[in-house]
């Protein structure tokens, strides 16, 4: 096991995001429509399935580790799609990452579904110092969406890292007709982080999450235009992955990862490990292995693959 003192010198950090697909509890909450994922419910919920879907996003971080040879934990994990606390909780403290010693921040977001963005931090590596949810106020006929997670907290360089967790509105009722939300959200983004560098011009930032667009996007290429670099643009895998998401056969990225010029990644990549994937028998090659197909329960991992970045700190 590599020693805590060897991390603190190593002089880098490793952030991974990741999209859960649904990562639900099997209770029901009143305020939100979260009906979908029950015991009665078509997709039969269970205790079980939920433990084993706890285990497997474990599984999922765990096999993001940079180090081959020690294992090292990512510092960092940014979750999208997960249901609240209780949730992200069971998973730190719970499952497979019962003993990785993760700490974690979740925003009380108003989506219609409950559904929340949180981080995962190791706290030898970023020392929390403060966060808060950054609500987006909706465009007309604009569902309540998620907040946007700001954390800040120093690192082994004695430097603070300024983290944004994102998870956009869906393309769900057509890319044109939902794009303004899109941006909506990449505009109160770049507010906050000009909000940072007007206090810091050189503060190092982080951005990271589900965007539900690709990099030819608006609300992508407006980010960019301001300043921060999309350090996965170019990330693929190893065992033939070409993005985090696959469509109909076609291979793209939802999910992207931005710093800005003070915080440089050494290599950002997708973790397609073999067991995250399957066989696409519709297209050929492979494809996520996800937990639902439709209704049909495949006890998989995530419709998304993870992006993995390692950031230099020096």
């Amino acid at each position: 096991m590599v020693s805590i003192a060897s991390l603190l010198l190593s002089g880098f950090l490793t952030f991974v995001e990741l999209n859960c697909e649904n990562l639900f509890d099997c209770r029901h909450d009143s305020l939100k429509n979260d009906q979908e994922f029950l015991p009665t419910s078509a997709r039969q919920w269970t205790p079980r399935r939920y433990w084993r879907k706890l285990d497997n996003i474990g599984r999922t971080i765990i096999s993001c580790s940079t180090d081959t040879i020690n294992y090292q934990l990512p510092d960092l994990v940014a979750l999208v799609e997960v249901e609240n606390d209780s949730v992200v909780n069971d998973l730190a403290k719970r499952s497979l990452l019962r003993h990785a010693g993760y700490e974690y921040i979740i925003t009380s977001s108003p989506d219609v579904r409950g559904l929340d963005v949180a981080l995962l931090y190791q706290p030898f590596s970023f020392q929390y110092l403060h966060h808060h949810s950054i609500r987006i106020t909706p465009l007309e006929g604009m569902r309540p969406t998620r907040d946007i997670l700001y954390v800040s907290g120093r690192v082994q360089s004695g430097d603070t890292l300024h983290v944004f967790v994102v998870h956009a509105p869906s393309r769900y009722g057509g890319e044109q007709q939902t794009r303004p939300y899109r941006q909506q959200v990449a505009h109160r983004l770049m507010q906050s982080v000009d909000s940072l560098r007007a206090l810091s011009p050189d503060a190092r930032i982080l951005v990271a999450g589900d965007f539900n667009d690709y990099l030819s996007d608006v609300s992508l290429q407006y980010i960019e235009g301001n300043g921060l670099k999309n350090v996965s643009r170019h990330a693929t895998g190893h065992h033939g992955a070409k993005g985090t998401y696959r469509f109909q056969g076609l291979w793209r990225s939802l999910d992207h990862i931005f710093t800005s010029p003070s915080l440089p990644a050494d290599t950002c990549y997708v973790n397609d490990q073999p067991f995250l994937l399957e066989e696409d028998p519709k297209f050929g090659g492979v494809k996520p292995f996800r937990t639902f197909n439709g209704f049909r329960y495949r006890r998989g991992f995530s419709d998304h693959l993870p992006l993995v970045a390692r950031l230099r700190l020096e």
